[in-house]
């Protein structure tokens, strides 16, 4: 399936070891990563290094073109006291892995570790990239020069959506989808920017430099645009999806290579997240619609990522509506159709947690009436959504709910609601 899309690269988030074997003689380049719950075993103990090497890479290497090996995903974006006990394993275990290729003459695979954008305290304009205090001088400092002295790469998960949907009133949509009729200027090094993506890579390019490395390549280890989402979630549509997608496709395989204003002409290797949509994974609705293809394994739409074909070659994407915030109110209420035995179970669950969440459904109580599953689970899951949103809580509940702009409310129960 990944041959044909004509893709170049694949990442893996493991080294699973079934697909290693399916990925021999593709010549698809290949990035696998070690869990982040075994980066500290490694940087305490080489033989736990070398032996995570022999039983991962050594057998597949070369008939699957191994080509990084990523320590940890976004590490550096937790911090709870045991995360921060990671943080100060990171980069020794980048140098056990390292150890362990040399031991087997396999230093063409080369070694870093994924960061999200939140690495940065400041990123605009790009020129102000600086790293975060908590992390510059003993994490990021010491892991830049371990990537220098190893000719490695800076791997940075990169999406333009965010800190678009954050601010879509303020950011320019067709900046952040490389449509080129918009351009900002950064007034501290005078570099011109038509795209949102360049700012922010770019902002990485500045922050390294600040710490004395300048030279660093980078590689974009994640970047894409969801194709739906939930409702208060902006721009999450199939048309801006295929817009971002195809232009970047276009923008990393050009010849001359581009790079970015302050590094024009420099090759960015980029792995698009993501091949499939994950239908089973939790939070807000864009977590689960990254894909190319969707969870069956079918197209969401149409893309050449060798980048030869041109935009008037692809057929129209119906056109959405969704590019600008939505105002309103909205409630969360059981979906049609699921299994109304774990509906059942999840009311329990939301009702046991307290909080006074499902008060209003005792006997006697406003809510209670009528008495069915579904009634019953719809009110819990708006309570606890009313509630618990601003502390993180979605509208998901495994699958069993769905927003709606439609009040449930009837008679004298009145569902809670959120504000946008």
């Amino acid at each position: 399936m990944i041959k044909s899309m004509k893709a170049g690269r694949v990442k893996l988030y493991d080294a699973n070891h079934e697909i290693l074997r399916l990925l021999s003689g593709t010549n698809l380049q290949v990035s696998i990563m070690i869990p982040n719950n075994e980066i500290s075993d490694i940087a305490n103990n080489q033989t736990r290094s070398d032996e995570w090497i022999l039983n991962n890479v050594v057998p597949f290497y070369p008939d699957t073109m191994i080509r990084f090996i990523l320590v940890g995903n976004e590490v550096l974006s937790y911090a709870s006291d045991r995360d921060r006990h990671v943080w100060t394993d990171l980069v020794p275990a980048m140098r056990r892995v390292w150890q362990s290729l040399k031991a087997q003459n396999l230093q063409i695979i080369r070694v870093g570790t994924p960061v999200a954008m939140d690495v940065l305290e400041t990123s605009f304009p790009p020129s102000t990239g600086t790293f975060r205090s908590d992390i510059q001088r003993t994490v990021v400092a010491p892991m830049l020069e371990f990537l220098n002295e190893t000719r490695s790469f800076f791997f940075v998960d990169a999406y333009p959506y965010f800190p678009w949907s954050a601010n879509p009133m303020d950011i320019n949509l067709d900046f952040a989808l490389f449509n080129g009729n918009f351009e900002q200027i950064d007034g501290g090094s005078g570099l011109v920017y038509t795209n949102l993506l360049d700012e922010m890579l770019d902002s990485l390019i500045f922050a390294m430099t600040k710490l004395g490395y300048s030279d660093i390549r980078l590689v974009i280890s994640e970047t894409g645009w969801p194709t739906t989402g939930d409702i208060e979630q902006p721009g999450a549509n199939l048309p801006n999806a295929a817009m971002y997608n195809r232009n970047l496709v276009k923008r990393i395989v050009a010849k001359p290579t581009i790079g970015t204003p302050a590094r024009p002409g420099v090759v960015i290797p980029t792995f698009i997240f993501a091949l499939f949509d994950e239908n089973q994974k939790s939070g807000p609705g864009t977590e689960r619609h990254w894909g190319l293809l969707s969870s069956d394994g079918s197209p969401n739409y149409d893309i050449d990522l060798t980048g030869r074909k041109s935009s008037v070659e692809y057929d129209p994407i119906p056109v959405v509506e969704n590019n600008v915030p939505f105002r309103g109110r909205l409630w969360c209420v059981a979906a049609r159709g699921v299994d109304l035995m774990e509906l059942g179970a999840a009311v329990t669950d939301v009702c046991n947690g307290g909080d006074g969440i499902c008060e209003e459904l005792m006997p006697g109580r406003e809510c209670y009436e009528p008495v069915s599953v579904h009634w019953h689970a719809s009110y819990a899951f708006s309570s606890y959504w009313a509630r618990f949103r601003s502390q993180g809580g979605s509208c998901y509940f495994n699958g069993l709910a769905e927003e709606t702009t439609i009040d449930p409310s009837s008679g004298l129960c009145r569902f809670p609601s959120v504000i946008f």
